[in-house]
């Protein structure tokens, strides 16, 4: 499926994103693999290949990257985050039909300031009332965020790791990571 030769396609990014959940939830991501029809090597290779385009002398900007990979967003509109406003550009995720994967980039510029999976517009999320709700892949950074308020964002462990320190039912503090804006585990 991943040919060094053939062109990087949204397969492979989706096996980008599975690589890096791959450190959390090995069992999902396999199962995830296997449904897309690829061996441990492919998706490794995907991630060699995806690493050499970031990291490439002279590479193109990631939102110019994320076009040729991704091709056109299914949406692309304007949205204020605080006093900036930045363009928020959607692709679908064909291993998550309900979420998106989300670039937010500068409106003027270009330059990308979060990359992530976020639920679909018009999708139902899940219902978030208790820790146990908190299942691996079951909900977003958003949807965690809101559904246990006060929620307060904390440094990932890597580029593309979130924390969340939430208050549970009964207003315990515990911590939620995320990989790719998805739920992984609760700490």
């Amino acid at each position: 499926m991943t040919a060094a030769a053939a062109p990087f396609g949204p397969l492979d990014f989706q096996l980008v994103l599975l690589r890096r959940m791959a450190d959390f939830q090995p069992d999902l991501v396999d199962d995830a693999r296997r449904d897309l029809g690829v061996s441990i090597a492919e998706m490794r290779e995907a991630n060699r290949r995806w690493q050499a385009m970031v990291r490439a002398p002279g590479t193109r900007a990631a939102l110019t990257r994320y076009r040729s990979v991704l091709g056109e967003p299914e949406h692309s509109g304007l949205r204020r985050v605080g006093d900036l406003e930045c363009r928020a550009l959607l692709w679908p995720v064909p291993l998550w039909p309900d979420l998106r994967f989300e670039v937010l980039a500068a409106a003027k510029g270009g330059a990308v300031w979060n990359e992530w999976l976020v639920r679909a517009p018009g999708a139902a999320g899940p219902t978030l009332r208790t820790a146990g709700d908190l299942k691996p892949w079951s909900c977003t950074v958003d949807e965690a965020a809101r559904a246990f308020a006060p929620a307060a964002p904390m440094q990932g462990s890597a580029p593309t790791r979130w924390q969340l320190s939430l208050t549970l039912p009964g207003g315990e503090r515990r911590v939620a990571e995320f990989t790719w804006g998805l739920f992984q585990r609760l700490l």
